[in-house]
């Protein structure tokens, strides 16, 4: 691969692109994509904040799990579950950015008040 190529990380399910060169973590991706990824470790692996997912399709899109992510991810790793962290982008690559939990409470609630539910939510 040509050191300077441009590689497309697509962030779902809002569709946003950002270009990075090869070998940038997806947290460096997810912030020049202006996307919000909690974080409290600093990028070191200690907070799993900053899970994601990728088909397992891709997943050689992205460097193999560090030893660290492998102790942190165990079994979560074969679901394509990664840290954004440590992930670093090798190819073109969509990942899975999960929904904030606020965000989805209040769309559920919003949902149920569309359907005449009473959902009890809080």
């Amino acid at each position: 691969m040509a050191p300077h190529k441009k590689i497309n990380v697509t962030f779902l399910p809002d569709t946003r692109r950002v270009s990075v060169t090869h070998g940038v973590s997806l947290l460096e991706a997810v912030h020049r994509a202006g996307i919000v990824l909690p974080t409290r470790c600093g990028g070191k692996a200690g907070c799993l904040m900053c899970k994601v997912s990728v088909d397992p399709g891709e997943s050689a899109a992205l460097r193999p799990p560090s030893e660290a992510e492998r102790r942190k991810l165990g079994s979560l790793l074969d679901q394509g579950v990664r840290l954004a962290c440590q992930a670093a982008v090798w190819d073109d690559v969509s990942v899975h950015i999960p929904e904030d939990p606020l965000k989805a409470a209040v769309r559920r609630r919003l949902e149920a008040a569309r359907r005449g539910e009473a959902e009890d939510l809080w």
